[in-house]
């Protein structure tokens, strides 16, 4: 029965992730059709579907879930993801607490996600304020496929457009809200297995410093920025420093944000 099938998964899973049971059971619960709480509540006792065997031997190739299933949920959308885009992670909802702060009572108008991947940032933000639009830019056109596909079956494709583009380059409109994921892994820096293997180099590594995409894209945010706007991006934990000094340099003002587990994560620009 499934109960008994998870527990020896997650047992065979602890070698290649950190979390081997919530891995199983997201796996469970795709090989079955529902939901996980439709799983965990209603299911446990049922008989082992025949592809989930095969789905955990994707996993211990060290495939991410997210690519096997389909989709990840982020903030409070479920995104469709696969190879050729970077799989949302939580710690990149760090960005989307920290507009809602800054924004408080008001709701940006525009929005603007630069690498915008799957479309993660733009669509939970125009989920976040219904009344806004947005525009996502990524290098990626395989990406981009992804974020339209989102964006259509999230009911948004009316509020958000995906166009490809190098950064803010060409740009000519003013934004209240911008946000951005770049690449930040430095060239040498070891990833996990699921992570390197899987996920788009292009969406990850940015020069020896991991600093070579903030060189490129800070200096562009205050002639696409509203008055009384922000621009937040998300950085690696080690990068807070660094990356205020860009923006000191550019005309911008940082304020840090961290993450669940305590660690710099993004950082607000005004």
């Amino acid at each position: 029965m499934i109960r008994a099938a998870l527990a020896v998964a997650a047992q065979r899973l602890a070698n290649v992730s950190d979390t081997p049971r919530l891995d199983a059971e997201l796996l469970m619960a795709h090989a079955l059709g529902v939901s996980r709480d439709e799983l965990l509540l209603r299911r446990l006792d049922d008989p082992v579907p025949d592809v989930f065997e095969a789905q955990v031997a994707r996993r211990l190739a060290h495939e991410p879930v997210a690519y096997i299933t389909g989709s990840r949920a982020f903030w409070t959308i479920e995104l469709q993801v696969g190879p050729g885009a970077l799989v949302p992670r939580p710690d990149s909802e760090t960005l989307i607490e920290a507009a809602i702060e800054w924004f408080g009572d008001r709701a940006p108008v525009s929005i603007l996600d630069l690498g915008t991947g799957p479309g993660t940032l733009l669509l939970a933000a125009l989920d976040h304020w219904p009344d806004a639009k947005g525009l996502g830019v990524d290098q990626s056109e395989q990406a981009l496929v992804y974020a339209r596909k989102n964006a259509e079956r999230l009911g948004m494709a009316d509020r958000a457009l995906f166009v490809p583009g190098d950064w803010g380059e060409g740009l000519d409109s003013r934004f209240d809200l911008i946000l951005a994921n770049p690449p930040y892994i430095g060239t040498d820096e070891a990833l996990p297995e699921d992570v390197r293997r899987y996920e788009p180099a292009a969406a990850l590594f940015a020069g020896a410093d991991g600093l070579d995409d903030y060189r490129r894209m800070i200096p562009d945010l205050p002639g696409l920025l509203e008055p009384g706007g922000a621009a937040i991006v998300e950085i690696g934990w080690t990068q807070a420093e660094a990356v205020s000094a860009i923006a000191r340099n550019s005309g911008l003002g940082p304020t840090v944000y961290k993450d669940l587990g305590g660690r710099p994560r993004a950082i607000r620009l005004t």
